[in-house]
C-alpha cells in the first residue's frame, strides 16, 4: 500500500467501545460493514471487465472474500447480540452510488479510495472495540482489505498513466466520495452521543481519513498540490467535468441513484437491496447463537 498503518491509525486515546454499555452503538456501526461487505456483489460487474488475467484472477479471489467479510461481521454480531438493520443512506451512497462506469472509476473510487476508507474504520475497531473475539476475526480480515486497497492503488497509477483528462475525471470524483464522507461525519455529530470516550472522536477520525484520501490521491499522481490550494470554482469545475466525461449510461445510474431511494422509483432489485430478508441474513444469528451452546 501507498500509506502505512501508522498514518491510518487515529489516537483514541485508549477509549473503548464495551458491548455491553455500547451495543447500539455497535449495532448501527457492525449494520454499516454489513452492507458494505454486501456491496463485494459488484466485483462480479468488474471481473467481466478486467483487462488482465492477473487482474481477474485477484478480483476472483476478492469476490469470495467479500461474502466471507459479510459472514465475520454476522459472527460478530451474533457474539454482540446485535441484529442486522438498514445501512445509512451515506454509506449506501459510498459504497453503491459512487460504483464506477470505468475500470479507472473502479480501482480508484471504489479500491482504493472506499476500500481505504474501510480500511481505516478496521483499525478504528480493532483499536478501541473491548471484545478480543471480534478484534480476532478483524485482525484476520484486515490484511485482505489491505490487498484490496493496495491492487487498486497499483491498477489506478497504470490507468491513468500518460492520460492528463482521465487524472482530472478520477480527481473530480474522488471530491465527491470525499464530500460524501464529510455528510456521514455531520450525521454522527448530530445523532451519536459525542460525550462518549469513543465517539467524541468521530469527526477529528473522519477528517483524518479525507487527509488521508488526499495523500492516497498525490502518491498514486491524481493531484500534485494540496486540495487546499483549489478554490471552490475549481473543485466545482473538476466535479462538473468528471460527471460531465462519463458514459451517458453511467452518468444517469449516478444521477439517479437518489432517486431509487424512493419507494415508488422503479428499479432492479438486487442483493443489496433485500440482502436484510434473505435466509442466510435471516437466519445466521440463530444458528450462530446455536453452534455456541452446543
Amino acid at each position: 500500500m501507498l500509506l502505512t498503518r501508522d498514518e491510518m491509525t487515529f489516537d483514541f486515546q485508549g477509549a473503548k467501545l464495551e458491548p455491553g454499555r455500547d451495543r447500539e452503538v455497535i449495532e448501527w456501526m457492525l449494520n454499516q460493514f454489513l452492507y458494505g461487505e454486501m456491496t463485494g456483489i459488484q466485483v462480479g460487474h468488474w471481473l467481466y471487465e478486467a483487462p488482465d488475467y492477473d487482474a481477474a484472477k485477484f478480483l476472483a479471489r476478492q469476490a469470495i472474500e467479500e461474502m466471507q467479510h459479510v459472514d465475520n461481521f454476522l459472527r460478530i454480531m451474533a457474539m454482540l447480540g446485535c441484529q442486522p438493520r438498514p445501512a445509512h443512506p451515506a454509506v449506501r451512497f459510498l459504497a453503491t452510488g459512487m460504483m464506477g462506469g470505468s475500470w479507472a472509476e473502479h480501482v480508484a473510487l471504489e479500491m482504493a479510495s472506499g476500500e481505504g476508507f474501510v480500511l481505516m474504520a478496521f483499525y478504528a475497531v480493532i483499536d478501541t472495540l473491548d471484545h478480543q473475539p471480534s478484534v480476532d476475526i478483524l485482525r484476520r480480515a484486515v490484511k485482505q482489505e489491505e490487498r484490496h486497497v493496495g491492487f487498486g492503488e497499483q491498477q489506478t497509477m497504470k490507468a491513468i498513466e500518460g492520460k492528463p483528462w482521465l487524472r482530472r475525471r478520477l480527481l473530480g470524483l474522488n471530491l465527491v466520495s470525499m464530500w460524501g464522507v464529510k455528510r456521514l461525519a455531520g450525521f454522527m455529530q448530530t445523532r451519536l452521543p459525542q460525550d462518549h470516550p469513543v465517539l467524541r472522536h468521530l469527526s477529528d477520525f473522519l477528517a483524518l481519513s479525507n487527509r488521508c484520501a488526499e495523500l492516497r490521491m498525490r502518491r498514486m499522481g491524481l493531484i500534485e498540490r494540496p486540495l487546499a490550494e483549489l478554490s471552490a470554482l475549481q473543485r466545482a469545475a473538476l466535479v462538473a467535468e468528471a460527471y460531465g466525461g462519463k458514459a451517458l449510461g453511467g452518468l444517469g445510474a449516478v444521477l439517479a441513484w437518489p432517486l431509487r431511494l424512493l419507494p415508488f422509483w422503479p428499479k432492479k432489485k438486487r442483493l443489496t437491496d433485500v440482502y436484510l430478508d434473505d435466509p442466510h441474513i435471516q437466519d445466521f444469528p440463530a444458528l450462530t447463537a446455536a453452534s455456541a451452546e452446543e
